[in-house]
């Protein structure tokens, strides 16, 4: 004898969907989109796009670092000749607490991302990496 079950188990399927919400904000529309399919009781769910939460800080971070660069046009120029001459020149840096540090060096490296120049002194034969806000002058 045998059973005759009588429902099969459910099968799931996965459906790619565009849906176009309005809203004031991207915020409020994802609300609106949010609500429904949390109500729904999908087995699951995933927003691959259109999300834009966060835009507000990366505009005031982006202001923010434009704010505090020390780099300009000139200034990159001007280091990446003194690299490619391989120039002796005296970098006058200020140190915490107040103190000035005056470099007789050449310019081996420098990092426009971060800002960080790396120079060789001649007198002490030894390599010293600055950032640019460090930098109070350059001399030839």
């Amino acid at each position: 004898m045998t059973k005759a079950s009588g429902s099969s188990p459910e099968q799931s399927y996965l459906f790619s969907v565009e849906i176009m919400v309005r809203g004031h904000t991207n915020g409020e529309a994802l609300e609106k989109l949010l609500k429904p399919l949390n109500a729904a009781g999908y087995a699951d769910f995933r927003i691959q796009s259109g999300i834009a939460l966060g835009d507000a800080i990366q505009k005031e971070l982006a202001a923010a670092k434009s704010k505090h660069q020390v780099l300009t046009d000139a200034l990159d120029a001007r280091i990446r000749n003194y690299i490619k001459t391989s120039r002796l020149i005296r970098v006058t840096v200020n140190k915490p607490k107040g103190e000035k540090f005056s470099v007789p060096c050449r310019v081996v490296n420098f990092d426009p991302d971060n800002e960080l120049l790396t120079v060789y002194h001649v007198d002490e034969k030894s390599v010293y990496s600055f950032r640019l806000n460090e930098i109070d002058d350059f001399a030839e």
